[in-house]
């Protein structure tokens, strides 16, 4: 089983989107796929119009003596299922804080999981917080959308940074752009500086209005704009991640 968490510091760079599309196209390929929404917000439950169980809360999700599996929900789409967030998810770090081994909860949580499915993706919450350190140590891949401006990419050099000097393995670190506006100059001269970054894939994914309209029809893009750019952006995307993965 492989962990993918999409995370940034920053709000705001496509992590749902990105979320939902990547885990869609997962299932798509066969794989059996968990997308967890652990943002407290609840976008990606959104999206899938699945709430959480009035049992479950953030207590639950970093018990590893509790069986979250039965808090999962099916999505309408084969293979894919959805762990729903619960807007207690706000106080994990102070939960956390009491506990013992308090930064390997949810990788103790996740295991429990292993062998019924393939892939379980992570949409996070942004900042670094005790709780980011539990999703960098569950996650077998760390996936950060970044706008190609100024700020994005001083906070994608802050994770960088911290995950160095806090001894996780940099190289499990995978930054694509998004949002991306290639009318502007900006956009085009940050990601030509950046071609020889490692970190940086290939593949990026464009600001269109598509991606907008998934909260209109609470959809992954596939669904409804097939053919349009944004799907086969995700598409591309999704291929550079099959290769790492597997």
């Amino acid at each position: 089983m492989k962990v993918i968490a999409v995370y940034s510091i920053k709000g705001g760079v496509g992590k749902t989107a990105s979320s939902v599309n990547l885990a869609y196209l997962a299932a798509r390929a066969g794989y059996k796929t968990l997308l967890c929404d652990l943002d407290p917000q609840g976008s990606t439950s959104y999206y899938f119009r699945i709430r959480p169980s009035k049992k479950f809360d953030s207590g639950k999700l970093i018990d590893e003596n509790k069986n979250i599996e039965k808090y999962i929900r099916q999505s309408d789409f084969d293979n894919l299922d959805i762990l729903p967030s619960d807007f207690s998810y706000r106080n994990l770090d102070l939960l956390l804080d009491n506990e013992k081994k308090s930064k390997k909860k949810l990788k103790s949580v996740l295991k429990n999981l292993k062998g019924n499915y393939d892939i379980v993706f992570l949409d996070c919450p942004p900042n670094i917080t005790l709780f980011s350190e539990n999703i960098f140590n569950a996650a077998d891949i760390i996936a950060e959308p970044c706008i190609p401006t100024t700020l994005s990419i001083l906070t994608h050099e802050k994770l960088y940074d911290f995950l160095k000097d806090s001894d996780f393995n940099t190289a499990r670190l995978y930054t694509f752009y998004s949002m991306v506006e290639l009318r502007k100059k900006m956009h085009k001269d940050i990601m030509e500086q950046n071609t020889d970054n490692s970190n940086f894939l290939n593949s990026f994914i464009p600001y269109c209005s598509d991606i907008e309209k998934m909260g209109i029809h609470l959809q992954p893009v596939f669904i409804f704009a097939q053919s349009g750019k944004a799907a086969k952006s995700y598409e591309k995307l999704w291929n550079e991640f099959n290769k790492i993965l597997f």
